[in-house]
C-alpha cells in the first residue's frame, strides 16, 4: 500500500487510536496507545529539532507499520517506509526503515528518533492532537511528493 494523500495518512494515524503496542519483556500486555505514543514522539522531536519537520514526521508516522503489517513485526518498518515514501519522501522513509535498529546506528537522526520514541513511552505530557500536524504533513508532502499534498 502506498499512501497518496495527507488525508489517507491522517485516516491511518487516527486508526492507531486505541491500538496498544506490546509491552517489552516477559510477554506483558497493554503497552502504550500507538496514537498517543506517536504524538508524544513527534512532540519530543519538535522540542529538540524544531526546524526538522521530516524527523518530526518520522516520529509521528512510525506506528503505521503496525496497522499495515500486524502479523509481521519484522516487516513493519519496511512496510511503513514503503507506504509513506510517495507522500513524505525518501528521508522520512529511510528513517522509518532503519528506526528499529537505530540504537545501534551511528546516524544522529536515527539516534534522536530512537531516543524520542523510547522517552515517549513513559512521558506523561499532553502532546496535543493529530490535527495539529496536518499543516506540517501538507508542507512536507508538498515538497517531497510528485503528487503534492493532494487531499
Amino acid at each position: 500500500m502506498e499512501l497518496r494523500s495527507v488525508e489517507e495518512l491522517m485516516d491511518l494515524l487516527y486508526a492507531c487510536k486505541g491500538v496498544r503496542e506490546a509491552e517489552r519483556g516477559a510477554g506483558k500486555a497493554g503497552g502504550a496507545d500507538l496514537h498517543d505514543h506517536a504524538l508524544r514522539t513527534a512532540a519530543l522531536l519538535r522540542r529538540t529539532r524544531p526546524a526538522d519537520k521530516e524527523l518530526q514526521l518520522a516520529g509521528l508516522v512510525q506506528p503505521v507499520g503496525r496497522l499495515l503489517c500486524p502479523n509481521d513485526p519484522a516487516g513493519r518498518a519496511a512496510r511503513a517506509a514503503d507506504a509513506v515514501r510517495p507522500l513524505l519522501g525518501p528521508r522520512v522513509a529511510a528513517l522509518l526503515r532503519h528506526h528499529p535498529w537505530a540504537a545501534h546506528h551511528a546516524d544522529d537522526d536515527l539516534a534522536r528518533l530512537s531516543h524520542a520514541a523510547e522517552e515517549a513511552r513513559s512521558a506523561g505530557f499532553d502532546a496535543g492532537v493529530l490535527e495539529d500536524w496536518r499543516t506540517v504533513l501538507h508542507l512536507v508532502a508538498g515538497r517531497n511528493s510528485p503528487l503534492g499534498a493532494v487531499d
